[in-house]
């Protein structure tokens, strides 16, 4: 006669592996969920970077005009794209 199902029970070693692998499973499913979250606070400060430079490069066309900056040392060239002014 087969046994009832509530008199069944996976061995105790089994049962372990069964833990080990399902805690795996959990621990990395945590562990991208904390990469996602970073992800996300990184990409928002990116945003945030991007706001700052775009508004930082308008106080220096403000002041400089449409010019190319070498960003390495600071030098100021004209842009080809843009006409010269051309005041008497």
């Amino acid at each position: 006669m087969a046994k009832k199902t509530e008199d069944l029970k996976i061995t105790d070693e089994q049962l372990k592996k069964l833990q080990e692998i399902i805690n795996a499973l959990n621990g990395a499913t945590n562990r991208v969920g904390q990469i996602e979250t970073q992800k996300h606070i990184i990409m928002h400060d990116i945003t945030k970077m991007r706001v700052d430079l775009s508004d930082f490069q308008t106080k220096l066309e403000e002041e400089y005009g449409k010019v190319n900056i070498n960003i390495e040392n600071g030098a100021i060239t004209e842009r080809e794209d843009v006409e010269a002014n051309t005041e008497d």
